[in-house]
């Protein structure tokens, strides 16, 4: 098989960073999107399939990538809880590029784009990729800790809104298997010392807010940083990024004591990127426009 190197350096005037990847021909078909998918530039030269009219990835998990890494950059060993497609654990890995990935996805249909595009961005030998629920004793060895664990996890109980048709979005936005609780349970059980669980989760209405807090309480982690997430300036807060450590990793003073960050705004009222979101999104390897 031909194994060159992407040497396209600019995109709309902008010089990607990171690594070149390699790019494959004919021989493996796999590694080019069918009629129902597309092939989307993802961080810097890495690229992620993604179904058409499937789950896609977006803004949050962009951030909850760049929040983990920001905090945790040092991390050996890092776990992506609830996978997906890969997007936040790709974004992770092309920015620590020395760490050892382990993602679990349930959804057979994602699991399967993930390993395409992890093969595409030359990803394998770090970046192991298991399907199952991770709330099953199969997916993790009780003894396997990781110095970094990240979450998108579904935002909405069933039943709390329009489910919708597609089985991949519906699982992806809806709490069909387990919650934030869960989420934290896991997180709390495989942080090895010192580490740091990053997650996205929403914070309007309050009650949300409410429930990731009281997620972190019952399995005795303490928020360590909370940020606030303005999609659009003048807007009120409606998500949250959260780095969250295990309270007896801590000094007692400091086991119930969060840093507020001041709110991260997106977009400007005009639309285009926030002037900090820009230079957010030129640290994690994206253009800063659009």
């Amino acid at each position: 098989m031909k194994n060159q190197f992407n040497r396209e350096p600019f995109f709309k005037g902008w010089a990607k960073p990171g690594p070149w990847v390699p790019v494959f021909d004919a021989a493996e078909p796999h590694l080019s999107p069918s009629p129902d998918e597309t092939l989307d530039a993802l961080c810097g030269h890495f690229r992620i399939f993604q179904l058409k009219k499937g789950h896609r990835f977006s803004t949050d998990d962009v951030l909850t990538a760049w929040y983990g890494t920001s905090w945790c950059p040092s991390a050996q060993k890092a776990l992506d809880l609830g996978s997906g497609i890969g997007s936040v654990g790709m974004i992770a890995a092309w920015r620590l590029q020395g760490t050892q990935f382990v993602t679990i996805e349930a959804q057979e249909v994602s699991v399967a784009l993930a390993k395409r595009s992890a093969r595409l961005n030359g990803l394998e030998k770090r970046y192991e990729i298991r399907q199952g629920d991770f709330r099953t004793p199969q997916c993790l060895d009780p003894n396997e800790k990781f110095d970094l664990i990240l979450g998108s996890p579904p935002y909405f109980p069933l039943k709390t809104g329009v489910l919708g048709n597609h089985a991949q979005k519906i699982t992806c936005r809806f709490e069909v298997r387990g919650s934030i609780l869960d989420y934290c349970e896991h997180a709390a059980r495989h942080l090895q010392w010192g580490g740091l669980f990053a997650c996205v989760f929403p914070i309007h209405p309050p009650e949300q807010l409410q429930r990731i807090q009281q997620a972190a309480r019952s399995y005795e982690l303490t928020m360590v940083r909370y940020r606030p997430v303005i999609l659009k300036e003048g807007a009120k807060p409606l998500l949250g990024l959260f780095g969250m450590t295990r309270k007896d990793h801590l000094p007692a003073p400091f086991r119930d004591q969060t840093w507020i960050d001041p709110p991260l705004v997106v977009r400007t009222k005009t639309g285009e990127p926030h002037p900090e979101y820009s230079a957010l999104k030129l640290a994690i390897g994206l253009p800063p426009t659009g």
